[in-house]
């Protein structure tokens, strides 16, 4: 499920360079429920308040949709959706498998929003898993990397799960 989220145009947005943040939790383990989500929703919505456009989506959404346009040939026009809003916020990136097909769409965004927009991800897998998540295919893993990181502010949360927290001290 997709949201955009506008927030009031001219209250102190500022214009910067583009950038990602890339809230991560500690790879290994089985908890990987540690407020990623939470985290990105909330800067997010803060975007939102100093009037800025913000697109929240989950990876594999994204892809079903961008593939679902292409199938339709209206493969240009939905890139528009995710390449348009100043902040686009990819959620669960690396939790379902992508297939050739997924990773191609899904570097098409990221391609495109390179230098031009923010893009805020959250995973559970470390940098050194990424081929596995894009189908074995390190040139594809290493391109999306590299714009990636290129500006990027990583953020790795640590800790047990959050939504386990209940079930685990009982």
């Amino acid at each position: 499920m997709s949201k955009a989220l506008k927030g009031p145009r001219g209250h102190g947005a500022q214009a910067r360079r583009p950038s990602v943040v890339r809230p991560i939790s500690t790879p290994g383990g089985h908890c990987h429920e540690q407020g990623k989500t939470h985290l990105a929703t909330a800067l997010g919505y803060t975007a939102c308040l100093q009037g800025h456009s913000v697109l929240f989506a989950s990876a594999i959404d994204v892809i079903n949709t961008l593939a679902a346009a292409k199938s339709a040939g209206r493969l240009k026009q939905e890139l528009k959706k995710y390449t348009k809003p100043a902040l686009l916020i990819l959620d669960e990136l690396g939790y379902l498998p992508i297939d050739k097909s997924g990773a191609d769409l899904l570097f098409q965004v990221i391609s495109v929003r390179y230098e031009q927009g923010s893009i805020m991800l959250t995973s559970n897998r470390a940098f050194k898993e990424w081929p596995k998540m894009f189908n074995n295919d390190s040139t594809l893993t290493s391109a999306i990397l590299d714009r990636l990181l290129h500006h990027a502010e990583i953020v790795v949360i640590e800790g047990k799960s959050f939504r386990m927290k209940g079930q685990i001290e009982s």
